[in-house]
């Protein structure tokens, strides 16, 4: 197939390919300002150098936006076995965990398969769960987030939930447990998989075992900021196509791969399409969410401050951790209207990407896709179902991300990018508020939507 953004996509692809620019911005966010956690002051400092970098590449109306949060604050933390031996292990505190002083026994759910919870209330009621990180469990084809492992504990009943690793070496794995925007009702504890394995032989020698949980987290009121600029286009340049990506990591973590690959790939989009796309007929935005590991927060204000202008976003592109997955392709959020038009642009672009139809609600694009913008990502179709690897462990550093990732995802998104901005006919329109509840209530959306209208119910009632 012809192409005809064939002298624009060799400078932006010459451009990118013979650049540093991604890996020395990868390596300022985070071998200088660190996890970018929320609260930090890396995070302030990361927020400031992309607004800077935005300025640099040429930008217009370049800006925060702040957003207003229930931030944490990571405490001491002690897990102790107290029966039928004392032993120490090792543990962190999940994000949005409450300090406590507790005991417990421990009710084992192996990988947490979604039926267990409510097969197994009557034993985890008053007790402590224990599940591994595993996002397929046995016979379930759809993800398991640890979100819902913990949700589901906490409507059985449980008095505390204590997440394993399911990767050898790797350390805990943290994620955040708030509830509903808000902090964790019962605390939350990360071990390694080589500890799990430990209690797991314990209680398979000696019977029941009884642990002490410890913790000095903290929940208190916290501001972030969206770091928002623009690449303005000439015929419709109140028509939007959306990029972005979070820029916050875990506070254990460097946080590289997931997300700062993704936050390098839009920077450097950024930088190349200011430079070459100088015809855009709509406006292509750049933004980096703030606080997306707790609750989506940066991406939730953002929805909630410009609804009204919500109508005028033609796409929304998503590139959380984009650099470092691997393969490459293009999920578009149950678009089929979109499909042909992406294999015309993969055709046109020379690549082999797969374009798939799902989508979860564990990233930035999810609140866009509930007010019906059409959204996609760079993620993984091909996926190899086995889970996040290095991510939000202490392991998850810039020596694991590769400059040729960043550089791909970088290349791939600002060149969809371009074709979007200028495509004259585009297939679709938003979803309606109807279209939007029917699309969630099909399988394997409807369980998540079963079991978050129980937790609504049971929060009512605390």
């Amino acid at each position: 197939m012809k192409n005809p953004y064939l002298n624009i996509d060799q400078k932006i692809v010459g451009d990118i390919y013979t650049s540093s620019e991604v890996m020395d911005n990868l390596s300022i966010l985070c071998d200088d300002f660190g996890s970018r956690f929320g609260g930090t002051e890396g995070e302030r400092l990361a927020a400031e150098f992309i607004m800077d970098k935005f300025k640099q590449y040429g930008l217009k109306n370049v800006h925060f936006e702040p957003i207003e949060y229930l931030g944490w604050i990571r405490g001491d933390a002690r897990l102790e076995i107290i029966e039928p031996i004392h032993k120490e292990i090792p543990c962190i505190s999940l994000p949005q965990s409450p300090a406590v002083e507790m005991e417990g026994k421990i009710v084992d759910l192996g990988d947490g398969h979604p039926d267990d919870f409510e097969k197994r209330a009557a034993e985890i009621k008053g007790n402590i769960v224990m599940v591994s990180s595993e996002i397929h469990p046995k016979g379930i084809t759809r993800w398991v987030h640890r979100g819902e492992k913990f949700d589901r504990s906490l409507l059985a009943g449980a008095s505390g939930f204590i997440f394993v690793n399911h990767y050898p070496g790797y350390g805990p794995a943290t994620g955040g447990v708030g509830v509903k925007e808000k902090g964790a009702p019962i605390p939350g504890i990360s071990i390694n998989k080589e500890n799990g394995a430990y209690i797991q032989r314990l209680a398979k020698r000696r019977g029941q075992v009884k642990i002490r949980i410890s913790s000095t987290d903290k929940l208190t009121p916290m501001e972030s900021w969206n770091v928002i600029g623009d690449l303005p286009g000439k015929d419709h340049p109140e028509e939007i196509v959306l990029m972005g990506c979070h820029y916050d990591g875990h506070d254990i973590s460097q946080g590289a791969g997931d997300p700062a690959s993704g936050v390098t790939a839009v920077m450097e989009a950024a930088r190349v399409l200011s430079k070459y796309a100088r015809e855009l007929h709509r406006t292509i935005r750049f933004a980096m969410w703030g606080v997306e590991e707790i609750g989506l927060f940066g991406s939730k204000a953002y929805v909630k401050k410009h609804l009204d202008e919500l109508k005028n976003l033609r796409f929304y592109l998503n590139l959380d951790a984009a650099g470092s997955v691997d393969p490459k392709d293009i999920n578009l959020h149950a678009w089929p209207e979109l499909q042909d038009t992406f294999e015309n642009y993969r055709d046109e672009m020379s690549l082999d990407f797969k374009i798939g139809q799902k989508f979860h609600s564990f990233s930035d694009h999810y609140p866009f896709l509930l007010k019906g913008v059409v959204t996609g990502g760079i993620e993984s179709v091909r996926e190899s179902r086995t889970g996040r690897g290095y991510g939000h462990t202490y392991y998850d550093t810039v020596d694991k991300v590769t400059t040729t990732g960043m550089r791909d995802a970088a290349a791939m998104a600002s060149r969809i990018a371009l074709r979007v901005a200028n495509e004259e006919k585009w297939p679709v329109s938003h979803r309606g508020k109807d279209e939007i509840g029917q699309l969630l209530s099909k399988p394997p959306h409807s369980e998540a939507q079963d079991y978050q209208e129980k937790l609504d119910k049971f929060l009512e009632k605390r």
